[in-house]
């Protein structure tokens, strides 16, 4: 079952449930309004040919208050909000009609798992041949937050639980070259 704002509000309240920061104005009918943080994640072309699922990525890192998305380009971001999930409640990720009517696309609307802690990593695309930019701190995304029928027996623990800040592809950890503490992405820096 879909959480309700009058749901969504109760278990805020009461603990069970962390969005943070958010503001009264962020909870709609159905969801939760996240909005964008100032890292980003961009593949690092001069470092890499091609990539291989289940080998290291090599990405580029940007932070600011501008966020410039490249034409015709992929770029991970991150929520401003951590989100805390209890054991009974999971979520999905809903693209905005207004992001997407720029040609601004989310490639990874998901799932986030019941026991999640962290930032959420949004994947975008651009399908535009020309840059678009938001500022760090806009509507960027919904959170719709469902109930499970029964509490888990295993919430999440997986390689992307605990981060703060934007996470890239951990694939080479899937592959078990790396154990689930330590990042298999080298990130480069920004010039």
């Amino acid at each position: 079952m879909i959480l309700s704002d009058k749901s969504i509000r109760k278990r805020l309240a009461d603990g069970s449930l962390t969005i943070d920061p958010l503001a009264p104005h962020q909870i709609q009918p159905a969801s939760v309004d996240l909005h964008l943080g100032r890292e980003t994640l961009l593949v690092d072309e001069k470092e890499q040919a091609k990539l291989v699922a289940g080998e290291e990525v090599v990405y580029r890192k940007s932070e600011g208050e501008k966020i410039l998305f490249p034409g015709q380009c992929f770029m991970l971001v991150m929520t401003a909000q951590v989100v805390r999930l209890p054991h009974d409640l999971t979520a999905f990720v809903q693209g905005l009609s207004s992001m997407g009517r720029m040609g601004l696309l989310i490639q990874n609307d998901g799932w986030v798992d019941p026991g999640f802690d962290g930032n959420l990593t949004l994947a975008f695309y651009n399908a535009n041949r020309i840059p678009v930019e938001l500022r760090a701190g806009c509507r960027i995304c919904q959170l719709v937050l469902a109930r499970l029928d029964r509490r888990l027996e295993a919430p999440y623990h997986g390689k992307y639980q605990g981060f703060r800040g934007v996470v890239g592809s951990r694939t080479a950890e899937s592959a078990g070259a790396a154990d689930e503490a330590g990042s298999a992405d080298r990130i480069a820096s920004d010039p």
